[in-house]
């Protein structure tokens, strides 16, 4: 199947990571099933409402920032058809994404059926941010058609997704899905090899590993932590990769600080005992009020808002790049 001639997406799971994904397809002009299964909870049939107006204040937010225009939001929200018939949301997709919880034995449930239902040219992609393509596709019978697309919260606004190939997802469907999201602005890489955490996760929780070490050694506080990264490497980050920023530093340099450092950084092949006891305690972050600090509802309103206005920003100098 040629990449162009994708039109018809369909997510499944109408989550945070499903509606952002929706939305991004819809505001790109594609046609959009967003499937989430009957909650038996719901009896005024409010969930899809709701999730359709949170997207609908998204757009208008990101207008007002002069990403999209107001007059367009009803357009966009007309591409998206929201269904909980598991038929419907397949029967002419062209390419699936899953956004379902982050559990294995549930994956493979959800391909399964999509790989039962779907036409056998159509792209099931899963939207797992650690889990093994490989492993999510073991029990489907067509496993050349399942790849991983790794998408960031907010999916609409962070360009990077990580199309990751499975041990027997076929190149062309690798291809395809790759193409089909830089046609829908994204920037995706590739990701040829199928290991935990792929690119970004595996860099990510490294980071997160020794920030965390630092803490629970008495090196320096929370905040310290966060704010020597926000305030020193952090601000490069944007322009300077760390292999061009060992590049400038010159390799022998890079190597010499390795031979010093590294035996003193954190190798731990477990989580840290801080995290564990956190967790058991039930300092969860934001949904409890208590982490690594203190969250107010209003905190934690704010922090998220300020991250939607950083990213916002980001997106409007790069749409300044190419106007």
């Amino acid at each position: 199947m040629e990449a162009e001639s994708i039109r018809n997406i369909s997510v499944i799971g109408a989550g945070t990571m499903g509606c952002g994904i929706a939305q991004m397809f819809a505001f790109n002009n594609y046609n959009v099933h967003l499937y989430n299964r009957p909650h038996p909870q719901d009896i005024k049939n409010e969930f899809f409402p709701q999730r359709v107006e949170n997207i609908r204040s998204t757009l208008s937010k990101m207008a007002r920032r002069g990403v999209g225009s107001e007059s367009e939001i009803e357009t966009i929200i007309s591409r998206i058809k929201t269904t909980t018939s598991m038929d419907e949301a397949t029967s002419d997709a062209q390419l699936i994404i899953e956004n379902v919880a982050e559990d294995l034995e549930l994956k493979q449930k959800v391909f399964q059926e999509l790989d039962r239902l779907c036409r056998p040219e159509t792209i099931l992609a899963t939207n797992t941010s650690v889990i093994s393509i490989t492993e999510v596709a073991a029990k489907a019978g067509n496993k050349k058609r399942i790849v991983g697309t790794h998408f960031w919260n907010p999916a609409y606004l962070i360009p990077l997704v990580e199309v990751v190939k499975g041990n027997e997802t076929s190149d062309e469907v690798v291809e395809t899905t790759y193409r089909v999201l830089k046609h829908a602005g994204k920037y995706p890489v590739k990701v040829m090899k199928d290991v935990p955490g792929f690119i970004c996760n595996r860099l990510q929780h490294a980071l997160w590993r020794e920030a965390i070490s630092i803490v629970e050694n008495g090196i320096a506080d929370a905040a310290t932590v966060d704010d020597v990264i926000k305030k020193g490497f952090g601000i490069r980050l944007p322009v300077l990769g760390p292999l061009e920023n060992a590049d400038m530093a010159g390799l022998d340099l890079t190597l010499a600080i390795h031979n010093y450092i590294l035996k003193h950084i954190s190798a731990s092949p477990s989580p840290s005992p801080i995290l564990k006891k956190k967790v058991e305690k039930g300092e969860l972050g934001f949904k409890t009020g208590q982490g690594f600090y203190k969250w107010s509802t209003e905190e934690a309103a704010r922090c998220r808002e300020n991250l939607l206005d950083h990213l916002l920003d980001y997106v409007q100098k790069e749409q300044s790049k190419t106007t």
